[in-house]
Formats: C-alpha cells, sequence, structure tokens
C-alpha cells in the first residue's frame, strides 16, 4: 500500500515534469508555426527586417562602391530628388495623372469581368460560350494591341485606358469564374431541395460565397493595373509615374527612375490596406480567426 500510494504521490511531478519539455519546445518552434498567431514583437521585427535588409544591401552596394552610382544611385540622393519633386509640385501631377488612368481602366475591368465570371462559373452553357476566346485572349499581352487602339482609340486618354483594362480584364473574369467554381454542389443542392429558386441559388448562394474571393481577385489584379502604367503611357503620354521613369531613363537620371519606382509600391501598398480594409467591413465573416 505504501509503494502504492508513494507511486501515486510521484505522478503529478511526473506530468509537470513532462509537461516543461513541451512547453519549451512550443516557445521554440512559434517562429515555423503553419497558419497560427505568433507574438506582435516577433511579426514586427519580421518586419523591420524586411525593410532594413534590403535597404542596409542597397546602401552596401552603392556607398561602398561596388556598384556604378550612374547604374544604381544612393538611397541619400533618391531621397534629395524625391524632394526636389515634391518641392515642385511635379511628382504630384504624376500620380494624380496615373491613379485616373489605373482608376478608370480598372473600375471599368471589374464591372465587365465580376458578372461575366460568376455567368461563366455558374452556367455551363456561358463557360461554353466564353471560356475558350477568353483563355485565348488571356495569353495575348496587351502591348501587342497598343498599334490597334491608336487606330481604333486615338492617342489620347481613353488609348491608356483600354491598356490597363485590357491587362486585368481576361484575368478578373477567369479568377471569378474559378472562384465559383469552388463553391461546394452540396451547399447547391441543399437549397434546391429547401425550395430554393435558380435565382435564389446565384443571388443567396454562389454570391455570398464567392464575394471574399471576389474581393482577394481585385487586391490581386489591381497590381497588374499599376504595371501597365508604364505601358499605357508610352502612348503620347506628358504626365504620368511612368512617363516620368520613361523620360528619366532617357536622360540616365537613375536616381527620378527609383522614386518613380518606389512612389509606384507606395501607393500600391496604400491600395493593397483599403482593400483588406474592404475585405474585414463587407465579409468578416470570412477572416480566419484560426
Amino acid at each position: 500500500m505504501k509503494n502504492q500510494a508513494s507511486s501515486e504521490l510521484s505522478l503529478p511531478s511526473t506530468a509537470v515534469g513532462a509537461q516543461t519539455p513541451k512547453k519549451s519546445e512550443k516557445r521554440r518552434s512559434v517562429f515555423w508555426n503553419i497558419r497560427s498567431d505568433i507574438p506582435n514583437s516577433l511579426y514586427y521585427l519580421m518586419v523591420s527586417f524586411s525593410i532594413v535588409i534590403p535597404l542596409f544591401a542597397w546602401s552596401l552596394l552603392t556607398y561602398g562602391g561596388f556598384v556604378d552610382r550612374l547604374f544604381m544611385p544612393t538611397p541619400g540622393s533618391v531621397l534629395m530628388r524625391g524632394f526636389e519633386l515634391i518641392q515642385n509640385g511635379e511628382i504630384f501631377q504624376d500620380i494624380m495623372a496615373s491613379l485616373s488612368r489605373v482608376a478608370w481602366g480598372f473600375l471599368l475591368s471589374a464591372a465587365l469581368s465580376i458578372p461575366l465570371g460568376l455567368l461563366i462559373g455558374s452556367f455551363k452553357t456561358m463557360e461554353g460560350l466564353f471560356a475558350p476566346i477568353l483563355g485565348l485572349m488571356r495569353y495575348m499581352p496587351a502591348a501587342a494591341f497598343i498599334p490597334l487602339i491608336i487606330l481604333w482609340v486615338g492617342l489620347d486618354e481613353p488609348a491608356k485606358i483600354v491598356i490597363i483594362f485590357l491587362g486585368s480584364f481576361f484575368y478578373n473574369v477567369l479568377m471569378v469564374s474559378d472562384a465559383v467554381k469552388f463553391v461546394p454542389s452540396d451547399l447547391l443542392k441543399v437549397s434546391y431541395t429547401l425550395g430554393a429558386s435558380r435565382w435564389d441559388v446565384f443571388s443567396k448562394v454562389i454570391l455570398p460565397a464567392t464575394l471574399p474571393n471576389i474581393i482577394d481577385t481585385l487586391r490581386v489584379n489591381i497590381a497588374g493595373a499599376w504595371n501597365f502604367v508604364v505601358v499605357a503611357e508610352l502612348v503620347a503620354a506628358s504626365s504620368g509615374l511612368g512617363y516620368r521613369i520613361l523620360q528619366a531613363q532617357r536622360f540616365l537620371k537613375t536616381d527620378e527612375i527609383f522614386v518613380g519606382i518606389i512612389v509606384i509600391g507606395l501607393i500600391g501598398l496604400g491600395i493593397d490596406f483599403l482593400f483588406k480594409l474592404l475585405f474585414r467591413l463587407v465579409v468578416p465573416w470570412a477572416i480566419d480567426k484560426a
């Protein structure tokens, strides 16, 4: 009995001892957690590294004399040139011109591609009618259409908007249609069983189920629209960030090229933040809280 009692009394200490390495192991492995939260301190440390390390490498290459400053300017010279463009107001004119073109081109693309993508993903007849030709045109670069766009539309702002439209439209359509196909078939069958009509299934089941993916599709593809700003502003432009980058390239103003690229990146980060905010406001049920 004494031996049994002593063994029973020793269980808690054994259990505590067994838990200790598990806790320490969990602390050590938090860096590699898969789809789970990490401490805020670790997260912001990684964010700071993502900025500091490239900046340090850039400074080392330029200030250390490893790269000719004609081809890669120093961070300081880029910053100085950026301040000059801010002071004379030129950069703001370019930002507004490019923003306007991207906004019109991408909004027009979204307005047409989202309904078409929903139709293609929902109805096999629409898939057979539109998917082959859209899949073919998706592989045709928008820049290849520039001569035709100039002939059909001219050299003014509509030509630039059409180029940006073509650069995002086909990807939006196919990604939205694919999102519809991932809606579980059982969900549709249950809806029909409960007496829902086709319009009810489309508007109250398919659309809400695909809305998170639609917002994500737009968030991803608007980056492609910004990529086509430089291409669009090849067409008789007199302002815009792409135009400024191209003009700077002609006169070997690499510091100005870097300014234009960095400004486009910062605008992209701001737009990405707005899309994430829209996601949280419109489809809060889709946020992963695991």
